[in-house]
């Protein structure tokens, strides 16, 4: 059983880690679930601080990747039409078979959402940039505790895995 939950776990990291790049999967809350699953197994010791702490964090990151691309879009002078933008260029730009179609869809899509909304080309530029940096800033934050989180599963994981292992010791 200790297998199977690492290996769920496993998995849970990676699509976190994916997750930290696509809208529509909430990278490090799913990160977290894959350390979950590893101190569920019985040859981790369960540590609640560090899963209380890692999950808060999570949770945290969550919601902030909902904020600050509104906070970056408000202070540049956009609506929430340039955020919708920012989140249909983004899968236009993964599923486009153009290089660095994840960064150019965001502000595009924000720079259409912009235009859309009937505002003028300097305001709606300015605006799709800062949609663009608080998409940006948020994916880069997921990214990192994504990061993180699959660092501290691999770390655990090796340091037990003696315990989850037993037949091959």
């Amino acid at each position: 059983m200790d297998i199977a939950l690492l290996l769920i776990g496993l998995l849970f990291t990676i699509v976190g880690l994916i997750g930290s790049f696509l809208p529509v999967l909430p990278g490090p809350p799913l990160s977290w679930v894959g350390l979950l699953l590893l101190y569920l197994t019985d040859a981790v010791p369960d540590d609640w601080w560090f899963l209380g702490i890692t999950a808060a964090v999570a949770l945290i990151v969550f919601a902030l990747d909902y904020v600050i691309p509104a906070i970056g879009t408000k202070k540049f002078g956009g609506t929430r039409a340039g955020v919708i933008g920012t989140t249909i260029g983004l899968i236009v730009g993964l599923l486009a078979p153009i290089p660095g179609g994840i960064i150019v869809g965001p502000f595009l899509g924000a720079l259409i959402g912009e235009l859309s909304n009937k505002a003028d080309n300097k305001t709606a530029l300015k605006a799709a940039f800062g949609s663009f940096l608080g998409f940006l800033t948020g994916t880069f934050m997921k990214f990192v505790v994504a990061i993180i989180f699959m660092g501290l599963f691999l770390s655990t994981a090796w340091e037990y895995r003696a315990a989850i292992f037993p037949y091959f010791n």
